[in-house]
């Protein structure tokens, strides 16, 4: 993956060192949200698969090191604001049926109606080009999670990344199955072709997952994202599915969406009570960060939705200035 284009002065220093233009790094955070985000997003990509041409000794460099955590503190705030403080708190017990409340009080933008009933070719293309930084490396994220722990939690957890990655068969990876929808609309299926035409707003999606599986710390933040995402994931991907169908999309289009309709019926119960619940009662100390990584999962998504409604409300492109995705129709 090419670096992208800077979006700010913070960015802009990194990408220049990661380019051997500077080794000079900046020690603050970004103060606007794009050049946060993507300052975050290059960091963060260091310990995926890496930038074209970056050295990946970066990955640890101190200096690296530092500007990421400066960024991540910056973005904790932001997140404490808007899903509120992580409670100390909660009675381990209670971590399952609390996840379902979370779930049921959710009233992000109506997303998924609008693309299963309203939604033109060109606005559902450029939902797929925005879900296409997650989904092009869909689970893992939460792999991160897997050393780091035992027993029933980790058991619950393997189970469904198993299903992610296609049961160890590669056309049946849900990161693969989504480039037939790609292909489908015509957009290029290369890993992070498109972080350079999303909003901040996207990068903010992809990088709460990264700060919570990159830290051990937070691992029960990610068990909670991982659950606020298979628990409300069917009804969601059946909209998409019917969505696409509507616009003409054959089967291979709306495989990635139909398959999550069945598997995450599923994962919705293990994610809930064989991981959360189990991890719950075996470190409760953690509980609160469970239910704290599910309602900034929540949120954010939510965050994202309704930046991309606003901008298809007011008639605008939800991708960035200057970075409309070029072709069109079906493949």
């Amino acid at each position: 993956m090419q670096l992208p284009a800077a979006r700010g002065p913070v960015s802009a220093a990194l990408i220049d060192a990661l380019r051997g233009r500077t080794g000079k790094l900046p020690v603050f955070a970004p103060s606007d949200d794009e050049d946060l985000h993507l300052t975050l997003f290059v960091c963060y990509e260091l310990a995926y698969r890496g930038w074209d041409g970056v050295d990946d000794r970066w990955e640890w460099d101190p200096a690296l090191i530092r500007l990421r955590t400066a960024a991540e503190h910056r973005f904790c705030a932001f997140l404490s604001e808007l899903a509120g403080p992580v409670d100390r708190d909660v009675d381990p017990a209670t971590v399952p049926a609390r996840l379902v409340d979370i779930v049921a009080a959710d009233d992000g933008p109506p997303m998924s109606k609008f693309l299963r009933g309203r939604a033109t070719h060109e606005q559902f293309r450029e939902f797929v080009t925005h879900r296409s930084i997650y989904h092009r490396r869909e689970a893992d994220p939460h792999t991160w999670a897997i050393p780091r722990l035992a027993g029933r939690p980790k058991a619950a957890l393997l189970e469904i990344q198993i299903d992610e990655y296609g049961g160890g068969a590669e056309p049946r990876m849900h990161q693969e199955l989504f480039t037939q929808t790609m292909r489908w609309f015509g957009l290029d299926p290369a890993y992070g072709a498109y972080v350079g035409s999303v909003c901040a707003e996207t990068l903010a999606v992809n990088n709460l997952m990264s700060l919570f599986g990159l830290h051990r710390s937070r691992r029960g933040m990610i068990l909670g994202h991982l659950a606020a995402y298979e628990m409300t994931s069917s009804l969601p991907n059946r909209a998409y599915a019917n969505g696409l169908r509507r616009l003409g999309g054959d089967d291979a289009a709306t495989a990635f969406y139909d398959e999550h309709v069945e598997a995450d019926a599923v994962h919705e119960q293990i994610a809930a009570h064989d991981l959360c619940g189990s991890f719950a009662a075996a470190e409760p100390a953690l509980a609160g960060d469970i239910l704290f990584g599910a309602r900034c999962a929540l949120a954010v998504d939510a965050h994202w939705a309704g930046s991309i409604m606003r901008a298809w409300d007011s008639g605008r492109s939800s991708l960035r200035p200057s970075h409309a995705v070029a072709g069109a129709g079906a493949a």
